[in-house]
């Protein structure tokens, strides 16, 4: 896998936003009543993703480090006004559906965290693509968690009905108590299967050799002691 493939991948699978980091919470809890409002939001803010890593890649080198967060903030601002704009314009009902959330993408913490972590680092293509990684992969998480919830909150998939005339729909699913179940549902089946996520990492992980020094006496072990026991020196004489 070249590095160009590699940030795609990375973003979809490896690091997606909303089942592996789970970043940008706030819409993935809000919107997603229905499928059609997960992908909605998943791909304005994808686009927004794209053109903010491309813009502030190609201006890495003039912003200031001192002004980079206020700077990062302007351009997305200036982005997501134009997006909203457009979808005002061209698809009122998903404009109506996503209200205020849409404005707030400003501040989402997967777009200023990729700005700051990668496109502020990386040239304008890998970042337009890691844009396009993290993008899909937050799309792909708001419309999964969408489908559910539209399924066993009204018994259909982007408004199609598919489930039988007898069935009848759990409405909370459908509402804010509904967005909490699932995602601790999500969160507790990535615990129960050892998934990567932001929720089921565990302290050894620090040490590369398990943690486990009873039964070992390894060189290894004696290693990562010393380099934390270091760490943690350093951290005391720095406070």
């Amino acid at each position: 896998m070249n590095k160009y493939s590699e940030r795609v991948f990375n973003g979809i699978i490896k690091e997606n936003p909303t089942f592996v980091l789970m970043l940008g919470m706030c819409p993935t809890l809000a919107v997603t009543s229905s499928a059609i409002n997960g992908m909605g939001m998943g791909l304005t803010t994808t686009a927004v993703l794209i053109m903010s890593n491309m813009l502030i890649s190609a201006l890495r080198k003039v912003i200031p480090g001192k002004v980079r967060i206020p700077a990062f903030i302007v351009v997305v601002a200036s982005l997501v006004t134009i997006v909203q704009l457009l979808l005002q314009a061209y698809i009122p009902f998903l404009y109506d559906s996503l209200g205020i959330y849409i404005p707030l993408i400003v501040v989402n913490c997967i777009i200023l965290g990729r700005a700051e972590s990668y496109a502020s680092q990386n040239g304008v293509i890998l970042s337009a693509l890691d844009g396009i990684g993290m993008g899909l992969g937050f799309t792909v998480g708001l419309t999964a968690i969408g489908i559910f919830r539209e399924i066993i909150g009204n018994g259909t998939i982007f408004d199609l009905n598919i489930m039988p005339d007898a069935y009848e729909p759990a409405a909370i699913f459908v509402m804010a108590p509904g967005a909490f179940f699932v995602l601790a549902m999500l969160t507790a089946l990535q615990n129960k299967f050892k998934a990567p996520s932001a929720t089921n990492k565990k302290t050894s992980e620090a040490i590369s050799c398990g943690g486990n020094c009873s039964s070992c006496s390894g060189s290894a072990c004696a290693a990562n002691h010393s380099k934390l026991s270091e760490q943690k020196a350093s951290k005391e004489k720095g406070e």
